[in-house]
């Protein structure tokens, strides 16, 4: 067993607004915002997209998109006008955005993401590539900061699971241990929805208001867990898509699968 000297810490912090309080001392910071923005983002780069580049504002993205760039933009779970998608992971899939490099600004995930800028190393987390990522983070065995995106810098209860989720899967290792209390309660909310991921999302703030604009579809394909095996990182300012053997071994995984059903 680890000596408890050895294991390496992982907290949740549950906004950005928080982030400041967190921070120090932390080699990676995974940035999640769950419905929708690193979920589109992932889902982007495992279907061919090149890169994305993450912006914090609409300006950003729109003097990008007047250079000749790609560009989506979306404010309070709908398209901004002028842009031709926004964070719906499906925008992403469509076969015209392979090997193309995207600008994209969103009301939560690019703030994170940029904040989040000058650590060592930066990772986009999501439920649909959890397994996948938890691997990756394990691997590495450092100090590692899950940095939820909230809602305008209010906590909000899917990003609240997921970074759970990651915690919780990297304590069961015994190579990590944790200190404060928001990673405790995170973990357990985790355990207490993660049978019933669906219904119990179902009065949170987020979901009720991306239902009333009707994407139901989003939120399901955001709330499925390992469907993607992607772990986009920050490189240079844009993210891509990490090579690792984690990443491959998934793949054969579901390749052996989808061969033998």
């Amino acid at each position: 067993m680890m000596n408890p000297t050895d294991r390496k810490l992982v907290e949740v912090c549950y906004t950005p607004g928080q982030y400041e309080l967190y921070q120090e001392g932390y080699e990676i910071v995974v940035v999640i915002d769950v419905l929708r923005a690193t979920s589109a983002i992932t889902t982007a780069l495992h279907y061919g997209v090149d890169k994305i580049i993450p912006v914090a504002t609409v300006e950003e993205a729109l003097e990008y998109k007047s250079r000749g760039f790609i560009a989506g933009a979306e404010r309070d779970g709908q398209v901004v006008e002028g842009f031709d998608f926004g964070n719906s992971p499906y925008a992403y899939m469509d076969p015209a955005m392979k090997g193309k490099s995207v600008v994209l600004t969103t009301t939560n995930g690019t703030k994170a993401i940029q904040m989040a800028k000058d650590k060592e190393l930066v990772v986009i987390g999501c439920l649909n590539n959890l397994e996948v990522l938890c691997d990756f983070l394990i691997s590495q065995h450092k100090n590692t900061l899950i940095l939820a995106s909230g809602w305008k810098d209010k906590v909000n209860l899917e990003d609240t699971i997921c970074g759970g989720a990651i915690a919780d899967i990297l304590l069961e290792t015994r190579k990590f241990r944790s200190n404060e209390d928001s990673t405790v309660a995170a973990k357990f909310i985790y355990r207490s929805a993660r049978e019933h991921l669906w219904s119990f999302l179902r009065s949170s703030s987020h979901r009720r208001r991306l239902i009333k604009l009707n994407i139901q579809r989003d939120v399901k394909y955001c709330l499925t867990l390992n469907t993607v095996p992607c772990i986009p990182i920050l490189r240079n300012g844009a993210l891509v898509k990490l090579e690792t053997d984690a990443v491959s071994r998934h793949v054969q995984l579901n390749i052996s699968s989808n061969h033998t059903s």
